[in-house]
């Protein structure tokens, strides 16, 4: 087999102009750290007021709505027409 070399040392491919850089096997989770952090990343978030938030879940419900209603009549209809095809 042939070995193939990219034109470009600089650009990486399947066989990488660097070795990859290994995991420190002595990384340990530390469960305080990661809620500390968890806490401030859920202190970054808008969270939507009540009244957005019914008024979107009522959007989806309609929305919803609409296309069972839509989905229902187009299930009439083919079903109509394969009852007068096939007799």
């Amino acid at each position: 087999m042939v070995e193939r070399r990219s034109p470009k040392p600089e650009v990486a491919g399947s066989m990488p102009a660097t070795p990859a850089k290994t995991v420190k096997k002595n990384m340990k989770f530390n469960p305080a750290k990661y809620l500390r952090e968890v806490r401030q990343e859920v202190s970054k978030v808008t969270w939507p007021s009540k009244r957005e938030t019914f008024t979107s879940a009522g959007i989806v419900l309609v929305v919803i709505s609409i296309a069972a209603i839509i989905l229902m009549l187009l299930d009439q209809f083919f079903s109509f027409i394969v009852r007068i095809v096939l007799g």
